[in-house]
């Protein structure tokens, strides 16, 4: 939302980001893993091949036992699972299971004679609805993120997240679940990444990467805080499998992208080692503000690994690294380009880790993870940039320690743990101004900044879940500790209830969260510092406090005609400092700030048909509401901006505050070796707010005439935006477990001119990406 109205035309420029892992034992709060024995009918071990299938979750997992006739399959979210095994000459045996805590389950099927055998039908039905879910988790299988292509390199895994209910996107993909601003939690591996995790502000994760998905938007695990608008868990792990096995993939699009990834696997009895690289390069990475998509290009690297070794039957350990770096231009407007102006920036990132998981017994597990991380973020502007030359260099080094254990006593499902954050944070700023007409007079020409604080933060956490019959309850609580800027500490309370009703096939629901967010970290240090008091004759500098929430959320979950799903929501969140960012002077340069208070409510329906016959898909459609209150609570305000700010006491639209948002996609297998995808998304329009002496010619000399149109000034929203797609895949080449693919899909097919964001002063101007075509070859063995 924007105070103290001034149009900035600049692109919000990106700070320091917290890395992802490759790998860990326990991915997520709510995972297990199913260990599968196969034999015969003498109990003699038996290599087949063994499918865990899960409709609720989206997971299909395929793998070959070991000359023990044993596989294990890895970080499954709790849910509902069949299992089976099938092997040459004898009938496939199949067994229903259901994964409720981190503590493995073990299978043992036994093959028969085809002659002589008889099989349990367990249906793919009776996996569609969980009926002890006490919130909705909507998960991303294997095969969607296999067939997600992305034009621009980063996007796929956050265009994945952006077609859940809830969630929508500002520019350069910036993700905003239920309309908060930057409070989206994303767990890669069981390691919680609080800070923004779009393309503008770290090196994104390539879906190549990734196996599966689960995104949150309420009835959060007790082990989950710091941001909760949101989470996404992401899982990299793949199940070790013996010998060697990997992928490969290339492709590129009519946007200027190339891109390419490699990864192997190989396993052992005892362990497994994987290493990946991939690059890429594209022409378009961010939203630009006009249609020229001027200094827009951008080049990453990644290189990974990861090591896992069973000591002994009840012990693992895992080692994981990663180096990654993304170089890119920020966007120019018209007039910067013609001015000549260049704006580059890098973010390289390493991370290493470490985890024990120890197996105390059938009942009772122990997992310990250990990550350091050192990364940096830096900006640097040629001589001929308008209206500033800025400069930044930002980094911190991270230490995280994180111990859980599990535990389950007859129907009751226990947790607890604990984890700490260590991590010196640096910040240095320079500008020059070269055009004094966009400052405020008397502001400095020049300045310089620089200071270095320590972050600590520390949680304790507790999540019990209990089935009672038909009734399922889910109760948490948890203790936050921030130490940064400012000082601070809160008890979260969290509950969930379900109700099964067999007779309808339905799932009643009701959850509460209390939500502790402390604020974004990006620019923290320079916005609270003395040192911004000689920028302006009127400064107002408030710390930033955490934000405090609670979430309602009521709603149910029904299976339909035995093969779809529809998951209904209905939820009210209301906030203490709401927060939100704003915009160091003219730099594009982003820190934190925070309003009263903010109520925002809405629905979210999602219909999902995971397979009927050859066809799958989703409906989905959100509708929400947004308002902040004012006065501003916490923030750096400068000039005109902190005018009446203290005073102020009216209400706004929350930048997010798009009122109706609907997507689908349908795919149908054709034949066995060839399918087809058609996916539509149509928004209503953010809010837009422009100064009352704005004046439209200026904003066309800016932006052009084409992205102005795009806006209804009399409504103060950027017009509806609609796009179109179709993909199409086939199988070239397969033999037993190796495939050479081809895919295709063309994107926005009708052409339309879609603006996301105008002239915010928090998100600038953006246009979101033209028709266009991709193309991707990929080969697994």
């Amino acid at each position: 939302m924007k105070v103290g109205l001034q149009i900035r035309s600049r692109l919000a420029l990106p700070g320091c980001v917290l890395l992802i892992a490759i790998g860990a034992i326990q991915v997520r709060a709510e995972s297990g893993d199913i260990r599968v024995s196969v034999v015969d009918s003498t109990g003699l071990p038996l290599i087949s091949s063994v499918t865990v299938t899960g409709e609720a979750t989206g997971i299909r997992r395929s793998a070959q036992t070991n000359d023990d006739g044993r596989i294990e399959f890895a970080h499954l979210p709790f849910g509902l699972y069949k299992v089976t095994a099938e092997r040459e000459r004898f009938s496939p045996v199949t067994q229903a299971l259901e994964i409720r805590n981190a503590i493995p389950s073990s299978v043992r099927l036994q093959l028969q004679i085809q002659a002589a055998s008889t099989q349990i039908q367990v249906t793919d039905q009776a996996t569609v609805l969980d009926p002890h879910r006490t919130g909705v988790s909507y998960n991303v299988g294997s095969q969607q993120i296999r067939e997600q292509q992305q034009s621009i390199p980063g996007r796929g895994l956050l265009d994945l997240v952006d077609q859940q209910p809830g969630w929508l996107f500002e520019a350069n993909g910036v993700l905003h679940p239920r309309g908060s601003e930057y409070q989206t939690l994303f767990v890669v591996d069981g390691v919680q990444m609080d800070e923004n995790r779009s393309p503008a502000y770290a090196p994104g994760l390539s879906t190549s990467d990734v196996t599966e998905m689960s995104v949150l938007t309420g009835n959060y695990p007790a082990e989950y805080g710091r941001k909760l608008g949101g989470v996404v868990e992401v899982t990299t792990s793949q199940d070790i499998r013996p010998n060697w096995h990997g992928s490969a993939a290339a492709g590129g699009s009519t946007l200027g992208t190339e891109e390419g990834f490699l990864s192997g696997v190989y396993g052992w009895q005892r362990g497994g080692v994987t290493l990946s690289v991939a690059g890429s390069h594209t022409d378009r990475y961010l939203d630009p503000p006009v249609l020229g998509n001027f200094t827009n290009q951008a080049s990453s690297a990644s290189f990974e690994g990861a090591y896992d070794w069973d000591l002994t039957s009840s012990d693992r350990i895992h080692f994981a690294g990663h180096r990654r770096r993304i170089g890119f231009e920020v966007p120019n407007e018209n007039l910067q380009q013609a001015a000549g102006q260049r704006q580059d920036r890098n973010a390289p990132e390493d991370l290493g880790q470490i985890a024990w998981t120890h197996e105390f017994s059938p009942e009772l597990l122990l997992n310990i993870r250990a990550v350091v991380e050192d990364l940096s973020a830096n900006l640097w502007s040629n001589s001929l940039s308008t209206p500033i030359i800025a400069a930044q260099q930002r980094g911190f080094r991270r230490s995280y320690l994180n111990a859980s254990v599990s535990a389950v006593r007859g129907s009751q499902n226990f947790r607890f743990g604990a984890d700490a954050i260590y991590s010196p944070v640096s910040e240095a700023l320079q500008y020059q101004i070269t055009d004094p007409s966009y400052f405020d007079p008397g502001t400095p020409l020049n300045f310089q900044f620089q200071d270095r604080k320590l972050d600590r933060e520390q949680a304790l956490w507790a999540q019990d879940d209990v089935r009672l019959g038909n009734f399922t309850l889910s109760a948490g609580l948890r203790f936050d500790h921030y130490s940064f800027v400012v000082h601070d500490h809160a008890f979260s309370p969290r509950l969930g209830v379900a109700w099964y009703w067999p007779k309808l096939d339905l799932v009643l629901r009701f959850s509460y969260d209390r939500a502790f967010q402390t604020p974004a970290l990006e620019n923290l240090l320079l916005a609270s510092s003395p040192q911004v008091d000689q920028l302006n004759p009127q400064v107002l500098r408030l710390p930033v406090p955490a934000s405090r929430g609670d979430f309602l959320e009521t709603g149910f979950s029904k299976r339909i005609a035995g093969q779809a799903r529809l998951d209904v929501s209905f939820y009210r969140r209301t906030f203490a400092n709401f927060a939100d960012d704003d915009v160091f002077l003219n730099t594009g340069i982003s820190f934190p700030i925070a309003f009263h208070s903010a109520n925002i409510r809405g629905v979210d329906v999602k219909l999902t048909l995971p397979r009927w016959r050859n066809l799958s898909g989703f409906l989905s459609y959100s509708n929400m509401i947004g308002i902040a209150q004012l006065p501003a609570v916490g923030g750096l305000f400068l000039g005109s901006d902190a005018s009446g700010i203290l005073s102020d006491t009216s209400s706004f639209p929350v930048s997010q505050d798009q009122r109706n948002t609907a997507r689908g996609r349908a795919r149908y297998q054709i034949w066995p070796r060839l399918w087809l995808a058609a996916s539509a998304e149509y928004g209503s329009g953010l809010p837009v707010e422009i100064n009352g002496d704005s004046d439209i010619d200026d904003l066309i000399a800016q932006y052009g005439q084409q992205i102005v149109s795009r806006v209804n000034f009399s409504a103060g929203r950027v017009r509806p935006n609609f796009s179109f797609d179709l993909a199409a895949g086939a199988d070239l080449w397969k033999h037993e477990k190796s495939v050479l693919r081809f895919e295709a899909e063309g994107e926005n097919l009708t052409g339309k001119l879609n603006v996301i964001n105008f002239a915010g002063l928090f998100s600038g101007t953006a246009v979101a990406p033209p028709r266009s075509a991709n193309m991707r070859l990929q080969f697994e063995f």
